[in-house]
């Protein structure tokens, strides 16, 4: 049978810094949770692998179809590139408190732990009047000003905090000291990997009473020194047209924002498309199938459906749009 646009169940985790926003403005709730931090939308991380909520398909887990459909859901690049494993994470992060300051290796440093680098971009979807976030070093620094400055206490002065409001744009390349801050919730668009090295937690206190781990030599080792210019951008959108947020080796990454029905023609791209809706609520149709895809929810179009037919069904809809290059 013909593939369709997959939907998924999210994958909801509980954090020490977690709130309420992603139970109260996009509805994703699960019992016994209660400080909802991060809604897996899409993923093919071991142990938390997505499965199929809509469709004859349903039940499946994404990497069982993978294996079945091979480079018709992924494209042929991309299952030679990364075989079974699904390439990327899509996550919903909702920060009622700041993150941890931290570092993601990249791909060379984190093969020594059997892992993926990450190599991440965020889409403010929300924040609080002078809410922030961290994003790399004022200066050039180096890795023994830093490590005195993690055991006195000083790490924050050495940092790039900047206000964010929604819909701006961060670029987060592995490397980079980086840290979501309290009141913002984004859209994350990662590799598949889930490797971040603690610098400080503020002291908190997780549930059990402990403080969370730190790895500081390993984050020393994974940091980028270099200052970083200012990486927050908000690019203006076209309406009813595609607008660029970020493109680098690991994906591509749009805005689309429409107010009538328009058409998307993958024909020369070889991977599949992911949908993450942010505003309004849409439905995609392709000769596989149709699927409404409201706030909050993602969708995946698999690589075989070359033209997709995107109808707002609020008065604008708005997603983000990602493929593998």
């Amino acid at each position: 049978m013909e593939l369709y646009p997959l939907k998924f169940t999210p994958i909801l985790k509980e954090k020490v810094w977690g709130g309420q926003r992603l139970r109260s403005i996009y509805g994703k709730h699960q019992g016994h949770l209660q400080n909802i931090g991060e809604s897996w939308e899409i993923s093919g991380y071991e142990g938390c692998v997505s499965v199929v909520s809509n469709g004859y398909l349903a039940g499946n887990q994404l990497d069982e179809l993978i294996e079945v459909y091979m480079g018709e859901l992924v494209g042929d690049s991309v299952y030679d590139r990364f075989g079974l494993e699904f390439p990327l994470l899509f996550k919903l992060i909702d920060a009622d408190e700041n993150l941890s300051i931290q570092v993601h290796p990249n791909d060379e440093v984190a093969g020594a732990y059997n892992a993926m680098g990450k190599t991440e971009m965020w889409v403010v979807l929300h924040a609080e009047p002078g809410a922030k976030i961290v994003a790399g070093f004022k200066k050039q620094t180096d890795k023994s000003a830093l490590a005195r400055s993690v055991e006195n206490g000083g790490l924050c002065d050495f940092l790039c905090d900047i206000e964010v409001h929604a819909g701006d744009v961060i670029f987060v390349p592995a490397g980079r000291i980086h840290s979501i801050c309290k009141g913002v919730m984004v859209a994350e668009i990662q590799q598949n990997s889930d490797l971040t090295f603690r610098l400080y937690d503020y002291d908190r206190i997780d549930a059990t009473g402990k403080k969370r781990d730190l790895h500081v030599e390993q984050a020393l080792e994974a940091i980028d020194y270099a200052a970083t210019p200012n990486p927050v951008t908000h690019p203006d959108e076209k309406m009813n047209g595609a607008t660029n947020l970020v493109q680098c080796s690991y994906f591509t990454t749009n805005m689309i924002c429409f107010n009538r029905t328009i058409q998307r023609d993958y024909a020369l791209l070889d991977s599949f498309v992911t949908y993450i809706c942010t505003e309004g609520a849409f439905e995609v149709e392709t000769r596989g199938g149709k699927a409404l895809v409201n706030k909050g929810e993602s969708v995946l179009i698999p690589n075989s459906l070359e033209q997709v037919t995107l109808r707002p069904k609020q008065r604008v809809a708005r997603l983000i749009e990602t493929y593998v290059n």
